[in-house]
């Protein structure tokens, strides 16, 4: 077990997102922790990614548990529990750490379709994170375009970009080094963390083109200079 703050935080690791990923990670030898309001429920989720793969160095903790921890931290949370989620840990991170926020703001959380975007007052749900965080934490916007089931399905390879966004260039390299991991899922910097608010609204595109066609879409970058043999970045 990895000690000391260099573990990959997932906050909503019970959930669809966060545990899809936590399946990937600790498949490529990612040590992680998943976080949930609820301890025991956070440790049945590891327990699960370890019977899925059997070598995986995966516990589970409360949310306050997991900032400590963590070099990198995911916020894979509804939008109705971001706010609730990120005033948990806001006192709890440590220096240096980078918070990867995936949430959407979709119609749901207010009683709408799921392919609708919610008005964010901050300008989107990264930015209300980075507020709430204050500007000591590096906040980086990203994963909104990556399926939770395809995450989950171990045997299928990844064949996307995920697209993330953030003002730190530093926090965006560790980022995408450790996504990048998994195979087959490439990274595409899109710039400044004001960019969230167009790429949380690809997520109910690609919800309506899910539902459409009965399929689970999702987006590869074209045009871009990538290293051979490798996953593509920035």
């Amino acid at each position: 077990m990895a000690d000391g703050a260099d573990r990959i935080g997932l906050l909503g690791g019970t959930g669809d997102l966060g545990f899809g990923l936590a399946l990937r990670l600790a498949a490529a030898g990612v040590p992680v922790t998943i976080g949930s309001r609820v301890a025991e429920r956070a440790a049945d989720a590891a327990e699960r990614v370890r019977a899925a793969v059997p070598d995986a160095d995966v516990d589970g903790a409360a949310l306050p548990d997991v900032g400590p921890r963590s070099r990198i931290v995911f916020v894979c949370v509804p939008f109705s529990a971001q706010a609730d989620t990120l005033k948990a840990i806001a006192g709890t991170l440590v220096d240096g750490v980078v918070v990867v926020d995936a949430t959407v703001p979709l119609g749901p959380a207010v009683g709408g379709r799921p392919t609708q975007l919610v008005g964010v007052w901050e300008g989107s749900a990264a930015q209300r994170a980075q507020a709430l965080l204050g500007r000591d934490v590096q906040v980086v916007g990203g994963l909104h375009t990556i399926g939770a089931a395809h995450l989950a399905e171990l045997d299928s390879p990844m064949d996307e970009d995920a697209l993330i966004c953030g003002d730190d260039k530093a926090a965006k390299r560790q980022v995408a080094e450790l996504l990048e991991q998994i195979p087959g899922l490439g990274v595409v910097d899109c710039g400044k963390l004001d960019a969230s608010r167009l790429l949380e609204g690809f997520t109910p595109v690609l919800i309506g083109l899910n539902i459409r066609n009965k399929t689970r879409t999702g987006i590869r970058i074209t045009g871009l200079v990538r290293e051979p043999d490798a996953a593509p970045t920035r």
